[in-house]
């Protein structure tokens, strides 16, 4: 599974750069919420696809985030307020772990997904490999640093899906958008 990462998008332009980002093959797609606008911008594309909620702190921006469509739920940290009610409300939540400790503790807690951010920091691929002898059960999304000439490498460690934002995002051109999103949904 490919997540696209939207941070900074212009709301008028945000349908046509949602269906550039899935398109190109992505599979899901998250509108960050310290972009402006974002959820106004979930709201807007939600009614059409499944698009989640990035950048998430805390509980009250997860319910925000919910009332406006957002079908799931990613953060860069594990908020256990966040990760419970997102349980409790069959809502999929990707939050962040990186040391083995956290990854146990956001799995523990309920985490559909435990993403490793930013995983090139800590080894790229090898760290992904690492972390799978221990935690094979735990379900890994791969995020910071996962380019086209890497992504199978991230998959072939172990990951169970992998999340990109700039390398796709950044012209905010959905040509640009499609052609980005298809190199990695081909290198796979």
């Amino acid at each position: 599974m490919i997540i696209g990462i939207i941070r900074g998008a212009n709301t008028d332009n945000i349908e046509k750069i949602v269906e550039a980002g899935f398109g190109g093959g992505l599979d899901k797609i998250e509108i960050a919420l310290n972009s402006t606008d974002a959820l106004e911008q979930i709201e807007l594309v939600s009614k059409k696809h499944k698009i989640g909620a990035g950048t998430v702190l805390n509980l009250e921006d997860c319910k925000k985030a919910l009332k406006a469509g957002a079908k799931f739920i990613v953060s860069p940290i594990a908020d256990p307020e966040t990760i419970k009610y997102c349980v409790k409300n069959k809502i999929e939540v990707y939050p962040c772990g990186v040391t083995p400790n956290e990854v146990y503790t956001a799995w523990k807690l309920g985490a559909t997904m435990v993403k490793i951010f930013p995983v090139k920091n800590f080894g790229g691929p090898s760290y992904i490999k690492e972390l799978k002898g221990p935690f094979n059960d735990v379900k890994l999304l791969a995020c910071g640093g996962v380019r086209p000439d890497n992504i199978k490498e991230y998959f072939e460690a172990g990951a169970d899906a992998v999340a990109v934002g700039g390398t796709i995002f950044s012209s905010m051109d959905p040509e640009k958008i499609k052609k980005e999103a298809k190199e990695f949904s081909s290198s796979t």
